[in-house]
Parts: structure tokens; sequence; C-alpha cells
């Protein structure tokens, strides 16, 4: 259900409204806008007495929600949110690039990839301190050294970070370091990470599962907001289809799905959606001709050296001429880099 405010209405009303809504065991989500405050309330497990609220002083109209997620809707929300990641804003009018590699192996490796992406016009520097891997023996990324690295990544080339956040027991120290938290596909409906997440300072950036609907990406994304953290960033990296000419089969239809029913930013991963150098640039092109806020890639200067994800990282020079022709493309869109 959804709450919406007058115009008019003063901050002693709205709340008074808060306060009803907590009074009858709900949770209320305020959601200020530019014209009026629309209230989102969670926690109800029946149908809840719209008449009890609907008379409060200051009280425009009450709409039921249809979905089953609430506070990631357009119902909730109709205008776009915009998330703040170290001082780049995703869902605006610029794609914002986030570029690195799929792993920090060492501060060498980590400054030079990190020179040349932030010289090219990255906005956001990745890189994975600690690392899924589907076999035990692969390599698991450095940990908190990797972390460290990172930060002076952050500190010498002025340009935010983001990295991986694997369980509930390193969400802290990622936090400390990161200036976003990347929850990855394997982890989409890890719940209990969902809901430590959503009690996080940090954004959050909530890739897709292997095998996920849209549905279960929102739900698993209305974790996080019904936590308290709104400040998500929702995104495509693949999913697991028939196809073995591609790593992941990159559903770009997503995007335009996911900007219908949520008013969340959507990044596309096109490096894992491939998993082939030879395919990350056009698929990057493409996302931002469908309307993707973000483009995630990886970069490495020495792929075939590379401790995870070799064949799907871009060289440097590959990097720079993407951003070239991303720089061309965004206005026939609407947009810039």
């Amino acid at each position: 259900m959804l709450i919406v405010m007058d115009r008019l209405a003063t901050p002693a009303q709205i709340e008074s409204v808060l306060d009803r809504i907590r009074s009858l065991g709900l949770d209320p989500h305020p959601n200020p806008g530019a014209q009026r405050t629309a209230i989102g309330i969670t926690g109800n497990t029946g149908a809840i007495d719209a008449p009890v609220l609907e008379e409060l002083p200051g009280v425009l109209e009450i709409i039921r929600v249809s979905h089953p997620y609430k506070l990631v809707s357009r119902e909730v929300q109709p205008e776009n949110s915009i998330v703040p990641v170290g001082g780049v804003c995703f869902g605006g009018e610029k794609v914002i690039v986030v570029a690195g590699p799929c792993a920090i192996e060492s501060l060498d490796q980590a400054r030079t990839i990190a020179e040349a992406v932030k010289k090219a016009g990255a906005h956001v520097y990745r890189g994975g301190a600690y690392k899924p891997r589907t076999s035990p023996y692969a390599f698991q990324g450095l940990g908190e050294a990797g972390l460290e690295i990172m930060a002076k990544v952050r500190e010498e080339f002025e340009i935010p970070i983001m990295t991986e956040v694997l369980d509930t027991e390193t969400l802290p120290l990622v936090e400390q370091y990161s200036d976003c938290l990347q929850i990855g596909a394997r982890n989409m409906q890890n719940f209990s990470l969902l809901k430590k997440a959503g009690k996080a300072n940090k954004p959050v950036l909530l890739k897709r599962g292997m095998s996920a609907t849209i549905e279960e990406l929102l739900l698993s994304a209305e974790y996080l907001l019904s936590g308290g953290n709104r400040n998500v960033i929702l995104c495509e990296r693949g999913v697991r289809t028939f196809a073995d000419h591609t790593r992941n089969t990159l559903d770009l239809s997503a995007v335009v799905a996911i900007h219908r029913l949520s008013h969340l930013p959507v990044m596309v991963d096109p490096s894992h959606g491939t998993g082939k150098r030879h395919k990350v640039i056009p698929l990057a092109r493409a996302a931002v001709a469908v309307g993707a806020d973000s483009i995630m890639v990886e970069v490495h200067h020495k792929p075939e050296a590379a401790l995870s994800d070799g064949p799907q990282a871009i060289l440097p020079d590959q990097f720079a001429e993407l951003m070239e022709q991303l720089g061309r493309l965004a206005p026939v869109v609407g947009r810039t880099i």
C-alpha cells in the first residue's frame, strides 16, 4: 500500500501518519518527492483497513500496490532514483562507466589499470578483493590486502571504488573500505546478506542471478530497500541458457523491462554477460542504446596472465576506444558519458 500525502501536508502531519502506521505494527517508508511525500507500507500479512489511514490529516489518497515488490516499484516512486557513489551519480543523464580488473592481484597491477581507465574517462574503479570461484582451488582474492590496495588507488587517482562482498562476516570490513557494496550473481538470493546490506551505510550494486527472473531480482532489491537502504543499483550480467557461443546470454531486454517496473538505475555488465573479449565493446554499445544507466567492464593490461577471468578483460587501449565510441553514441539517445 502507498499513502500519497497532500502537497501542502505539514511535517507534523506526515509524522503523525508515520506514527499511526507504526501503531498498527507496520513499517512506514517515507519518500519525499518534488511535489509531495509518498509513504510506502510494508510488514502487512493481509489487507490493511484503508479508511483508518485515509482520513488522517494531510492524506491525499491511498493506492494499493499490485506488485509483490513495493518499495522498488514505480507505483511507489514514479521518478527515477539517483544513487550517489563517492560523488558519482547513477541514474541521471550521464551514463556511468565502471572499469577495472576482475581481481586485485597487486598494487602495481591495480595502479597500472587505474591510471589507464581514469585517463580514458572511467567514473568508478572496480576490482575484486574477495572472489567467489566455482573451483575451491582457483584464486580467491587477496582479502583485506586487496581492499587496502583499492583504497590506495582511490586516494591516488581520485576515483570512487566498488568491490564485492561475499558474506555477512566480511561485510563490515568491505563497507569500511569501499564506496559501494557489490552483491554478486551467486549471492542475489542470499537473504541474510541482503538484510545486512539493507542496513549498511553504503550504496549497493545488486547483480542478477544466473537463472533469476526480473521479478526475483526486484524482490531481492526489496530486501535492501525494506531494510532502509534506498541507494541500490541493479545489474544485468547475463543469464544461463542453452547457448554455448557465449559464457552467458546477456539479456538487454531486461534493461527496458526493469525501467518500466522500477525506479532504480540499471547497469549492464557485458564482460560477464559474454565472457569473450571481442564481444564486450559491441554489447556495451548496445547496452547504452537500450537505455542502460551504467556500464561495467573488466580491463586488464596483461589478460593472458590475469588470475581471474582474463579472456573477458579488454585491454586499456580497447577501453579507450570504447569510451570514445560511447561518447559519440550516448547523445543519440539523449545521454552523456
